[in-house]
């Protein structure tokens, strides 16, 4: 199989098109890239070479641009990232919000392969297991992704030791998930039943989704264009309740791309609060 030398021309087209499709911008040196996640597909797909594959998807042959979609927007996750997040949703957050007695919706952003949202869910057990967040509150937490390979591994909720190895807790694995076979772990029903999954690609709209008390759009704004950014943002405060809150990426920030969110630090690191209208 010829795997030929990525040229300026086809780079550039298919730069142009994971733009437009997804938002997301590559740059000019990111040749080694879209080489590395395309190549497999040309053997998969008995394409000729990258270049003849890179034809199909600006022609939007569907199978194609399905999976260079797939693989260009697949992206490395961890349990419990950063850690600080879960830290605040588990001791401040959570119980203060579950005060007003309710349902408290959470919406994981480019959820990847289901690692943040089941995190939350578990953030939410542990503090109920502490007896911090009363009877009455529930929580239901809303995982999307453009992906649907994706999708389908969060909502079969099977990992296998490599996924577990990457920052699972060991009283988490006991409490969260069940044993199946070869060291794989399975979320437990009264962890999968916290979260549902849905496909949403973040240059369209989210009116769909409802409105959430927080958002985590973690280390994903980086994909995007400066615009675009803005873009994203002000759907999301516009997906808000009032006060809702915005968790961004450890290395993230708002400055210049939003007025909609007031910076709240805290004991354990700081996240983003809707500013009032």
């Amino acid at each position: 199989m010829a795997f030929d030398d990525l040229s300026s021309r086809h780079y550039t087209a298919f730069c142009e098109f994971l733009e437009g499709a997804c938002g997301i911008v590559l740059g000019p040196n990111k040749q080694y890239l879209v080489k590395s996640r395309l190549s497999p597909l040309v053997g998969e797909l008995s394409y000729a070479s990258i270049s003849d594959f890179i034809d199909s998807v600006i022609k939007g042959e569907r199978n194609a641009t399905r999976s260079a979609i797939e693989v260009m927007t697949t992206n490395e996750t961890l349990w419990f990232r950063d850690s600080y997040p879960y830290t605040l949703l588990e001791q401040e957050i959570f119980p203060a919000l579950a005060k007003q007695n309710r349902q408290i919706k959470v919406w994981s952003a480019a959820c990847s392969s289901g690692q943040e949202p089941y995190s939350i869910g578990m953030s939410w057990l542990n503090a109920k297991q502490k007896n911090t967040l009363g009877n009455t509150a529930r929580l239901q937490v809303t995982g999307t992704d453009i992906s649907a390979e994706m999708l389908d591994i969060c909502r079969k909720g099977e990992y296998d030791l490599l996924a577990i190895a990457r920052g699972l807790p060991e009283h988490c694995q006991k409490n969260y998930f069940e044993p199946i076979d070869k060291g794989r772990l399975r979320v437990a029903p009264p962890l999968k039943q916290l979260i549902q999954f849905k496909p949403i690609n973040l240059l369209d709209s989210y009116g769909s989704l409802g409105k959430f008390d927080l958002v985590f759009c973690r280390n994903v704004l980086i994909y995007f264009s400066r615009d675009v950014k803005k873009q994203i943002l002000q759907k999301i405060a516009a997906c808000l309740q009032d006060d809702g809150i915005l968790f961004l990426g450890a290395s993230e920030s708002l400055s210049g791309l939003s007025e909609d969110f007031t910076m709240i630090r805290s004991n354990h690191g700081l996240y983003y609060r809707k500013s009032a209208s």
